[in-house]
């Protein structure tokens, strides 16, 4: 049932760490990925590694705030595959002015550093969607997973623009769900995957000091994490596997944490 044989799959922010992993775990269980990314080198290495490994991948250049960029990746596809089957929200990120430091602060809140939070995490969710989703609907089948976080779910300290725009992911992954379903029938389903902390390019040194050991921050969350551990990249490769394929035909409309238990915890 979690075979994903000759499904068709778009992961954007493929080339990123955990989206990176998503799509060689899709890759994996027999769908044909899409890796789309802004950065054409990243983009190409993520390919040839699924290629590598004895899958079939296809590189997208495209930005998921750029419209016209992503109707191209989309004409792309179709005449390379045919369909769009699978399409996972894997791009997002964080900004520095989008932060609270330690000696700052709610005051001192960049609003445009915040928009363009926003715009990525939410917007850029939201675009690609559009996109997409239009041959989910014309197929009347497909799979929509969007990558919420820990930080929608709890007040997690300093990262308020990005807590509040995926927090928006979890509110939209629920409204979509139930819009598709009534519109269109039972066919395309929208579903979301909560990380809880994994370490990636941006959060690094927020929670790993040079030598490897865990900084206060990290040490905080390890603390509070029942599990005492960060995330590997390929344990989120599970959830996505499921909401991508049939065996979970039944659900739409859910956030699924891969958490390590961190959302579980009161902290006692």
């Amino acid at each position: 049932m979690f075979e994903l044989n000759g499904k068709v799959a778009i992961v954007t922010g493929g080339n990123g760490v955990l989206g990176g992993a998503i799509a060689h775990g899709l890759s994996k269980n027999g769908a044909k990925v899409a890796v789309l990314g802004r950065t054409e080198e990243t983009v190409n290495t993520r390919v040839k590694e699924i290629q590598d490994a004895g899958g079939e991948a296809l590189a997208l250049v495209a930005d998921v705030l750029d419209k016209e960029s992503l109707i191209q990746a989309k004409d792309k596809i179709l005449t390379e595959w045919g369909s769009i089957d699978i399409l996972v929200n894997g791009a997002g990120g964080n900004k520095k002015g989008a932060v609270i430091t330690p000696d700052q602060e709610f005051f001192d809140l960049s609003i445009e550093a915040l928009d363009s939070v926003t715009q990525l995490n939410f917007n850029g969710t939201i675009l690609p969607t559009l996109i997409f989703s239009k041959e989910m609907v014309k197929q009347k089948k497909g799979s929509i997973i969007n990558i919420s976080s820990m930080a929608a779910q709890k007040s997690i300290t300093r990262v308020m623009g990005y807590s509040a725009s995926k927090a928006a992911i979890d509110n939209f992954t629920k409204w979509l769900s139930v819009e598709l379903n009534h519109k269109y029938g039972e066919g395309v389903r929208v579903n979301a995957i909560a990380p809880g902390f994994f370490v990636g390019e941006q959060n690094r040194d927020l929670l790993l000091n040079q030598d490897g050991s865990l900084t206060a921050r990290g040490q905080k969350i390890v603390d509070n994490t029942p599990m005492a551990r960060f995330g590997e990249p390929e344990e989120l490769q599970g959830a996505a596997i499921w909401l991508a394929s049939d065996a979970s035909a039944f659900v739409t409309g859910i956030v699924v944490p891969v958490d390590g238990g961190f959302s579980a915890f009161g902290g006692i």
